[in-house]
């Protein structure tokens, strides 16, 4: 499909001899890509979930182009409302393209514009939501929140806000906002009621999401897996010691604009070099007027204990993954 560009980015392409820019070169190299891991199929089709996540996990080009902390949410209810003040998550690239964007089908087509009030690039490509997978397939409850989970379900566009001067993206949105309908019609699924755990425990006795217990992303074989778990739950006890999961949880009960989530070991290890740069420093927890409040030594020195050790695996893990 051609792209749509906007008067700024046609300026550009006549300084450049007609020659298409870096932008618009990773526009359609993403578009493709995503159309070819990540194809139009049924919304419950586990299989071309997990073929499209691995993909996009392992070493896509959507991934290697994420900046090194991209975010991640839907654009503000307010049109007029700036990036900048609208409440988005933030993630490592690996969370990013492991657990979220594999939620959704593409087929290729795509726009891109210039945004000069973000002075950002805006590629919206053709989407369509993922529904109908088991509940442990989604990274957390998306339900917990209806107007989010109305959102996911309606998705016909991803909004990817490419950097002018890096050529990487720095922002991903979905939205039911798009001008074409999704590329998968799907009925709407009504999940059970919220009960308050972003982790469950299975009939069957499997802790969920199991997404985010690493499964399907490193191998099966992966000497570290089994005790990645120990030791994020070791961490995850000193965590809510030190209060990080009153603030650090996808209902974002702080109402920060910029959000990260710590509550399942796929989350945290993406956040764990910046966990423990924040406690070293005593830049948190933060009380109830936004003041940093230093953590109790023997509480400190355990948490820095425990997530240096989670730490450790997670970074192990990857360094077995890569050698393969």
């Amino acid at each position: 499909m051609r792209t749509l560009l906007a008067p700024i980015f046609a300026v550009v392409l006549t300084a450049t001899a007609n020659a298409a820019s870096p932008v618009e070169t990773l526009a359609g190299e993403l578009a493709s890509e995503l159309s070819r891991l990540c194809p139009p199929a049924q919304p419950g089709d586990q299989a071309a979930f997990d073929r499209c996540r691995q993909s996009l996990f392992q070493d896509s080009l959507l991934k290697r182009n994420l900046m090194p902390y991209a975010l991640w949410g839907r654009p503000h209810n307010d049109p007029g409302v700036r990036l900048k003040d609208t409440t988005l998550t933030q993630f490592a690239p690996d969370v990013l393209a492991g657990l979220y964007l594999p939620l959704f089908m593409f087929n290729g087509r795509y726009t891109v514009e210039y945004d000069a009030r973000e002075s950002l690039f805006v590629v919206r490509l053709e989407a369509a939501f993922r529904n109908r997978l088991a509940p442990g397939q989604f990274p957390y409850p998306f339900w917990h929140d209806d107007a989010k989970w109305r959102t996911y379900q309606g998705t016909n566009s991803i909004l990817l806000w490419i950097d002018p001067k890096t050529a990487r993206i720095r922002i991903a949105q979905f939205t039911d906002r798009g001008t074409t309908p999704p590329i998968v019609a799907a009925q709407p699924v009504r999940q059970p009621q919220f009960d308050g755990k972003w982790l469950w425990t299975d009939s069957e006795g499997h802790t969920q999401p199991q997404v985010t217990l690493f499964d399907g992303l490193f191998r099966a074989d992966n000497p570290y897996l089994s005790k990645l778990d120990g030791a994020y739950r070791s961490l995850a006890l000193k965590m809510r010691d030190a209060q990080c999961d009153s603030c650090h949880v996808p209902n974002n009960p702080d109402h920060m604009k910029r959000i990260v989530l710590l509550q399942t070991p796929a989350h945290a290890a993406g956040e764990i070099q910046r966990l423990m740069k924040a406690v070293r420093e005593d830049r948190m927890p933060r009380d109830e007027t936004g003041i940093e409040q230093p953590l109790d030594t023997k509480l400190k020195s355990a948490l820095l204990e425990s997530g240096a050790a989670f730490e450790v695996l997670v970074e192990s893990a990857k360094r077995w993954e890569r050698d393969r």
